[in-house]
């Protein structure tokens, strides 16, 4: 698989599945735009890596949270590398609250960073995309939560689910345009949002166990899903979301 003379955006992209992923489209010859809004050390660190990779990249600081944000980023990539083929809406946020306890501050902010920016993000994208022609590809990271409950983190499932239908809709309504729309659901993943986790033998020792798998999935693997959507053998895949969970929702106690 290659995407040599492809370009793509990732968001939240210098930390946790973004860095891999952006690591592994570099792998595969895309050039990319790294999208980040704190640490900028880990964005110049990343460049490097890319750099040793062979492939080109640019940082752009930008607040996916905000319409004009997404478009300063998305003329940067078309600006440095002249075109936009993959658009990465990986950027996202939890507060780990329930329905009776979420602010409205905390609501807002898990909608505008997970489901607001993807929206504006593939509407942007898919844009460009017609403009310049030859269709692209449009990848939204959501969850397992966006088909399954996850009680004491409301807003995010709620966020996940609306990108669920974003996916949908969207990839139905942009087909025409060969501009293909496909969600990544990844389930639990050793990154620093499930640190908490991660940190407690006890509950890493739940969680294990209640993946047929046995363990956390690795960043890695999330991103090794991300670049085949981008790539010539997922052609005739849109409107849905492939589910990188371990076998986690199909999970059973048995009888």
């Amino acid at each position: 698989m290659s995407l040599k003379n492809k370009v793509a955006i990732v968001t939240g992209g210098n930390s946790g599945i973004g860095q891999a992923i952006v690591l592994e489209l570099a792998r595969q010859g895309a050039s990319i735009v790294i999208d980040y809004v704190v640490h900028p050390e880990a964005t110049e660190k990343l460049e490097q890596q890319i750099a040793k990779l062979g492939s080109q990249c640019s940082g752009v600081e930008a607040d996916v949270s905000k319409v004009a944000e997404l478009q300063k980023m998305v003329d940067a990539a078309v600006k440095t590398f002249g075109r936009l083929d993959i658009m990465v809406n990986n950027a996202g946020v939890e507060t780990r609250t329930s329905v009776l306890d979420t602010t409205e501050s905390q609501y807002d902010r898990v909608m505008a960073i997970n489901l607001k920016s993807a929206f504006f993000g593939t509407q942007i994208a898919a844009r460009q995309m017609i403009k310049q022609g030859g269709g692209g590809r449009i990848i939204n990271i959501t969850s397992v939560h966006e088909d399954w409950p996850m009680p004491g983190n409301t807003a995010y499932c709620l966020a996940k689910g609306g990108m669920r239908m974003l996916t949908r809709t969207a990839g139905v309504e942009l087909a025409k345009h060969n501009v293909l729309i496909v969600g990544v659901g990844p389930g639990a993943v050793a990154t620093p949002i499930n640190l908490s986790t991660m940190n407690d033998p006890a509950k890493l020792a739940q969680l294990d166990a209640a993946i047929p798998i046995g363990r956390m999935a690795r960043p890695e693997e999330i991103a090794s899903v991300v670049a085949f959507l981008a790539g010539d053998g997922a052609s005739y895949l849109t409107a849905t979301t492939i589910f990188a969970d371990g076998g986690i929702m199909q999970a059973s106690v048995g009888l």
